[in-house]
Order: C-alpha cells, then sequence, then structure tokens
C-alpha cells in the first residue's frame, strides 16, 4: 500500500502561463547560470587540448601555437561561431544583470518594484546584445 504525493502547484509545469516575472527571472537565471557553467567547461576541455605540453622545445611550442592560431581563426570565420558568440553575450549578460537584480533585492533596494527591474534587465540584455551584432559580424564571410 503506498501513499501517494500530491505535489500540488510547486511543481505542475503545466502552470507556466500563470507564473509571475519572479518565477521567470529565477527559471532564466537558472538556465543562463547552467549555460555558462556548460560553456567554461567546454571552453576549457577545448583550450587544454588545443596545445598539448611541449616540453619545452621552442620549436614544438611554435607549431602548436601555430596550429592552435590557425584552428581559432579558422572558427572566427564562421559564421556559426559568430552567431554563437552573440548568444553568448546575451546569456552573460542577462545573468549579470539579473544577479544584480538579485543583489539589490536582498540588500532592500527595489523590492516594491521586482517585476520592473526583471522586464528592466530582459530589455537591457536585449539592447545590448543588439548593440553588439555588428562588432561580433564584421569580417564574417557570409
Amino acid at each position: 500500500m503506498s501513499q501517494s504525493y500530491n505535489r500540488g502547484l510547486i511543481e505542475d509545469f503545466g502552470r507556466w502561463k500563470e507564473f509571475s516575472a519572479g518565477m521567470w527571472a529565477w527559471i532564466f537565471h537558472k538556465f543562463t547560470g547552467w549555460m555558462l557553467i556548460g560553456y567554461l567547461f567546454t571552453h576549457i576541455a577545448v583550450l587544454s587540448t588545443a596545445i598539448g605540453a611541449a616540453a619545452g622545445d621552442p620549436t614544438l611550442i611554435q607549431q602548436e601555437t601555430d596550429v592552435y592560431t590557425t584552428t581559432i581563426q579558422g572558427l572566427e570565420s564562421l559564421f556559426i561561431v559568430r552567431v554563437l558568440e552573440v548568444g553568448l553575450l546575451a546569456v552573460a549578460v542577462f545573468h549579470i544583470l539579473n544577479g544584480l537584480r538579485l543583489l539589490m533585492v536582498d540588500l532592500g533596494i527595489g523590492l516594491s518594484a521586482q517585476d520592473k527591474s526583471f522586464y528592466a534587465s530582459l530589455v537591457l540584455t536585449g539592447v545590448i546584445t543588439v548593440a553588439s551584432v555588428p562588432t561580433f559580424m564584421h569580417g564574417v564571410g557570409f
């Protein structure tokens, strides 16, 4: 005889249309945090394998540096890589702005305007991201 547990509204994600701005801010903050952690580990793994141990030999170091530089230049010339960089910027900017918003709320500043500050962080993220697109896309062959 197992006893069922009523999880109630806490885990009922079928009601996502009824989420408040605070819930969306929490979801986006967690999502962007996990995206940044995933990027960090991927970045470390790629960079650690891009240049192997050269054992102090200057010719091996130069050869590996040339391979690394050529690889990075090749990646930077791809349109999809530039689009992903813009996405990374958007994720990082939102996470930073929302983190500052949460810090202010924890300090008791702006408690009554949490929804407005969340929307402001979304708008500011959009503005910064859109304004940076020409810089990221400069020099990319379509």
